[in-house]
């Protein structure tokens, strides 16, 4: 990807906004965002805005892609990728808008026009962690969801957990494994997870999807979860497993100065049989493994101090746009959160869009809004 000055006229009024729909990436989550855009694509309301799907190869390349869903959907055990090409994507800044560039040669480009906004449906490090947002906001150019350091908090799950204890939100025992600390003296390490209840679960710190988590029931796996983790990232948390119920709530940036909206919280119910979490394949793969109950059955100060700590939640990292925030509702009444999602998945049976559908804000209306939200915010610091 290129970043160049571009010197061009403001649109006329009256055209539609220029989306560009950004989509795969460098993560091990590649394979999801794409299929969070085969659902974008599908709902988009195209009389209200001209879509430019735009994807990122493995490699890092920007490339033109099909905006045809059906061409990045999971079918079969087939993983949907976007290849790479010989035209590669160039963005071109400009004072309020964008240009897109496509190289068609060692010295020649073609213009695809403006941009106004950027959808970016990346998960995962280089998309989901800041590194994009950073980018686009040297560029000048607006984009759904969380700035740079929401982002970057957002994505890593120690830092995440440092935000929300200093919010006041209660957090579960955890420990944190770092590259040095692994490297230096894995025994130690190893041992710090051990003092954990078990069983515990294992996570890379900066991935989502369920990539490279395991669930750990005794000292002995421990170290072969913590090198699965380490396939996907060099720093792993390790957190002790909570008894309770999960309970999700999906949050939408007010508009202006309003405060953050909540959906109604929803439950995952993970079917008995193959899965012992809710898992990748739980998620994108075997569509009987998991239920959605939505509203979750709560008693109604139960559902009201969710949703409002989902809100806090939203606040505690600085997010925008929007989030997805999950709790564990503890025997005994309690709230423990467990993460805040960026950018969740977003496909039509995600639960981000299935609890605000549930909540009276239909997918497309929800993309929507939150295309309007970004269209709305300043650029530049906020």
């Amino acid at each position: 990807m290129t970043l160049t000055s571009f010197d061009a006229t403001e649109p006329e009024s009256g055209t539609k906004p220029r989306v560009a729909v950004l989509f795969g990436g460098r993560s091990s989550e590649h394979s999801v965002s794409c299929v969070t855009a085969a659902g974008v694509l599908a709902a988009i309301d195209k009389d209200k805005y001209d879509v430019v799907p735009v994807g990122i190869a493995r490699n890092g390349q920007w490339v033109l892609v099909s905006g045809n869903p059906q061409e990045w959907t999971l079918t079969a055990g087939q993983l949907p990728e976007v290849p790479d090409s010989a035209e590669h994507v160039m963005l071109a800044a400009r004072d309020s808008a964008a240009e897109l560039l496509v190289r068609t040669g060692p010295e020649s480009t073609r213009s695809m026009g403006r941009i106004d906004v950027v959808l970016p449906l990346l998960h995962g490090p280089f998309g989901e962690d800041g590194t994009l947002q950073g980018m686009l906001e040297m560029a000048d150019v607006r984009y759904v969801g969380a700035g740079v350091l929401a982002s970057a908090v957002g994505m890593d799950k120690h830092f995440m957990k440092l935000a929300f204890a200093a919010a006041g939100l209660e957090v579960g025992p955890y420990e944190v494994i770092t590259d040095r600390q692994w490297q230096r003296d894995p025994e130690a390490a190893l041992q710090r997870a051990a003092a954990l209840d078990f069983p515990v679960f294992v996570k890379p710190a900066r991935a989502g999807s369920s990539m490279g988590i395991t669930r750990v029931t005794e000292p002995a796996q421990l170290r072969s979860a913590v090198e699965t983790a380490r396939e996907h990232d060099p720093k792993v948390v390790v957190e002790a497993g909570i008894p309770g119920r999960e309970i999700e709530v999906a949050v939408l940036q007010g508009r202006g100065i309003e405060d953050p909206r909540t959906s109604l919280p929803g439950e995952i119910a993970v079917q008995p049989g193959e899965h012992a979490f809710y898992d990748f394949e739980a998620k994108y793969v075997d569509g009987a493994a998991a239920a959605l109950s939505c509203p979750a059955e709560l008693p109604d100060d139960a559902t009201a101090r969710v949703r409002e700590l989902a809100a806090r939640a939203f606040d505690a990292v600085g997010a925008e746009g929007l989030s997805r925030a999950d709790f564990f509702y503890t025997p005994d009444g309690g709230l423990i959160i467990n993460e805040i999602n960026t950018m969740p998945g977003f496909t039509p049976i995600s639960m981000y869009p299935q609890m605000w559908a549930k909540s009276g804000l239909p997918y497309t209306e929800l993309i929507d809004e939150l295309i309007h939200l970004a269209l709305s915010r300043p650029i530049g610091l906020r």
